[in-house]
């Protein structure tokens, strides 16, 4: 009996998609344009809707009739689009590469909160598989088969009935005017509602699919094309005139990634994530603000002479930075990769990769704990005969999948979200994850900081400086990567620690109660450059003395530039 009943349901099941298959035979291109509009408008743009209706506080009769109309509105926007885009031979291919693209977008935009824009589009092509893979779960799988591949399935064995190619292009164009007709009516109708919505909402283009990836990926490329130019030098007569010592310099430069400030104990978080670096003689900075919000566009910025408000991210590729700088002034400079790349910023120096040398007590092949960086820091130190910069960039709490960011031992707060799809876990367990994260990241300053000490006859010191923060379900954000102006605190506010050697202190002439007195000011990335520039002893033109934070607390002023009159 049970069997029977298996079998009536499978044929059942069998008989409904048949009957959605005849559905989508012998369609006119009117109803199939009508069919793709109501499909992406409803199914495909969660996201928006969200938004939209979030956004809108229905207190009178008039936003009421502007809220009726957004759906008008956006559909009649869609339908201008499909009616240029569904022709005869090619209708299949655009439609099925629209929903399969659009359905990913959707998932994404709407579990974690993100919206797209150009800058979304270059950290899609900047993302590498093992960090492709961390997005890949169950919930996903099932979004796309419901809602991309089935509808994709069926657009495959539609058949669509065109009428001939002039009355086709006829009516093309009789309903394009029609839309066109509307869409000036109720823009017209409510002007006032739609230009205060769209004034104070400007990132609702950013959810509206397909839209949003068509555009941000012509732009991306337009701008790609755009900075392809020659590589330029940012000053060739740089060069280190260090204070006189006897005494090889050596400074580490950590780069955390997707650090937040106020998830740090030292910058006032009411819970222990810092038990070892509370003890350590290190200066926390609690108000740094970040050149973006991801790493595609935070991590050559904040490494650039030119300050966030002049930094173009297209010609970053063609122009050296700061690590270039300190090489080419005398410093012998190494870069421990740990996360996904270096953004271009590493290309011109020696450059280990910790996955690939896949160290197997810290490394599984796709991912290495940071710690193994610091194990080859121990051996470089070992080696140090010269003025050495050693920079590591850490994957340190990269999310979604934060639980793989740290060992067992670290699992100190729980209950623990061990998995990729943080949207199904409760904030407090989220918010635990992460801060293990943080504990491991401070265990890994604190062992940076105490392989220095080993090492007193030289003139060492340490800084650590994330490249972004991250939003953790807060007011329903997740994750990073939100448009700059719109970007709440949890993803620009990131941690700046300095560490000094008594060495560095006296040599540098480093008033230190003075820098422990400066950590409440506010500073971002853009005095990276020129505190690197002073704290190295670098004679450049390109130094600012009022964007290096050491300068206020300088016992004996740096050189002047060679060139200075």
């Amino acid at each position: 009996m049970a069997e029977q009943i298996f079998i009536w349901r499978i044929s059942l099941t069998r008989g409904k998609f048949k009957f959605l298959l005849l559905n989508f035979q012998n369609l006119s291109s009117l109803r199939l344009v009508v069919l793709s509009c109501l499909y992406f408008e409803i199914v495909l743009n969660f996201s928006l809707w969200r938004f939209a209706f979030s956004k809108i506080h229905i207190n009178s009769a008039i936003t009421l009739v502007f809220a009726v109309s957004l759906p008008a509105f956006i559909f009649f926007g869609l339908f201008s689009i499909f009616n240029a885009l569904i022709w005869p031979y090619f209708y299949k291919t655009i439609l099925i590469l629209l929903i399969t693209v659009s359905c990913v977008a959707n998932y994404v935009m709407f579990q974690y909160g993100v919206f797209i824009d150009s800058d979304m589009i270059r950290n899609l092509f900047q993302t590498n598989r093992r960090e492709a893979l961390d997005y890949v779960n169950l919930s996903g799988i099932l979004w796309y088969l419901i809602t991309g591949f089935f509808p994709s399935a069926l657009i495959f064995k539609s058949k669509v009935v065109f009428k001939p190619l002039f009355k086709e292009a006829r009516d093309r164009f009789i309903y394009a005017l029609i839309c066109l007709f509307a869409l000036s009516v109720l823009a017209a109708t409510l002007y006032k509602e739609y230009a205060v919505f769209g004034r104070n909402n400007r990132e609702v283009t950013r959810l509206i699919n397909p839209t949003n990836y068509i555009f941000s990926a012509w732009r991306y490329f337009r701008l790609q094309a755009l900075a392809n130019k020659e590589f330029s030098p940012i000053d060739p007569d740089a060069r280190l005139t260090p204070f006189e010592d006897d005494r090889f310099t050596v400074l580490v430069i950590i780069v955390g990634e997707t650090a937040r400030s106020m998830s740090f104990a030292l910058n006032g978080y009411n819970r222990p994530t810092n038990p070892r670096l509370i003890n350590q003689d290190i200066i926390s900075f609690n108000d740094v603000t970040a050149s973006g919000t991801s790493t595609a566009v935070s991590l050559p910025a904040m490494f650039s002479h030119l300050g966030r408000d002049k930094f173009i991210l297209n010609e970053a590729a063609f122009s050296e930075n700061i690590i270039d700088l300190i090489s080419n002034s005398g410093y012998k400079v190494i870069w421990l990769e740990n996360d996904n790349g270096c953004k271009s910023v590493c290309d011109r120096v020696n450059v280990r990769d910790m996955v690939t040398e896949n160290n197997l007590k810290y490394c599984d092949g796709s991912y290495c704990f940071d710690e193994v960086m610091i194990d080859s820091l121990e051996k470089l130190l070992d080696q140090v005969h010269e003025d050495t910069v050693i920079a590591l960039h850490a994957i340190g709490s990269h999310g979604p999948s934060y639980y793989k960011r740290y060992p067992f031992e670290f699992k100190i707060f729980q209950p623990t979200c061990d998995t990729s799809e943080i949207q199904n876990c409760s904030i407090n367990s989220i918010v635990n994850t992460y801060d293990n994260t943080i504990i491991y990241t401070d265990f890994i300053i604190n062992r940076a900081i105490d392989s220095l000490k080993k090492y007193p006859q030289f003139e060492s010191g340490l800084i650590y400086i994330s490249d972004h923060g991250e939003s953790l379900g807060e007011n329903g954000i997740y994750l990073h990567g939100l448009p700059f102006r719109l970007a709440p605190d949890e993803q620009i506010k990131v941690p700046l620690i300095v560490w000094m050697s008594d060495a560095m202190k006296v040599y540098d002439n480093i008033d230190y109660n003075c820098l422990i007195n400066r950590s409440a000011e506010s500073f971002s990335h853009d005095n990276l450059f020129h505190s690197l520039v002073g704290l190295l002893e670098i004679n450049t033109k390109l130094y600012e003395s009022n964007l290096d934070i050491f300068t206020p607390c300088r016992l004996k002023p740096l050189p002047k530039y060679l060139n200075d009159n």
